[in-house]
């Protein structure tokens, strides 16, 4: 089964809140330091694989690291993100069985994000309102707060990260509330 891969220009992707998407300002004046490059400079201020910050009243969840073309799994609620493979069924093979087996997920890589509706991943640097008709996903995920969590897999043949969104229930992981990236 073909999936739908969301690729970037070379920078982080985001996966923002539906009602939320004509908010984000993507890529401004890029001649500065990043921390000017308005809406786009934020999701590349996010260190490592994943990351949150604000857009209009919500968070948004920032995959950052690699500029890695990047689908979803449903059944295993993973983004998988193509480092280096020889072809898709390969890959989504080896995510699965990876997924499968245990994982030791990078313990840096490990926040909880609250959604309210259906979400779009895209490439940050584009504006929300006028992302690429062919350079996204929607995934309706149900509400609820989601330990999301991160790790990179080599083997021989395949090179991916996954990042796994888990239901949580009650308070937020070990009692922190979650933060954005300034």
């Amino acid at each position: 089964m073909p999936y739908t891969w969301v690729g970037s220009a070379g920078g982080p992707l985001l996966i923002a809140p539906e009602s939320e998407l004509g908010h984000w300002g993507g890529a401004s004046d890029m001649d500065g330091p990043v921390e000017t490059w308005g809406d786009y400079g934020r999701a590349c201020s996010v260190e490592g694989y994943i990351g949150l910050v604000t857009i209009g009243s919500q968070l948004a969840l920032v995959l950052g690291d690699e500029p890695a073309r990047t689908t979803y799994l449903p059944a295993e609620r993973t983004f998988l993100r193509w480092a280096a493979a020889d072809s898709e069924e390969e890959l989504v093979a080896a995510a699965r069985q990876a997924l499968q087996e245990h994982i030791t997920w990078d313990q840096d890589e490990d926040l909880v994000w609250e959604i309210r509706e259906p979400v779009m991943l895209f490439d940050s640097a584009w504006p929300g309102a006028e992302i690429e008709l062919d350079n996204q996903l929607r995934i309706a995920l149900g509400p609820g707060r989601y330990r999301v969590r991160a790790t990179n897999i080599k083997n021989p043949s395949n090179w991916m990260i996954l990042v796994q969104l888990q239901p949580t229930v009650g308070k937020h992981l070990n009692d922190t509330t979650p933060t954005e990236v300034a």
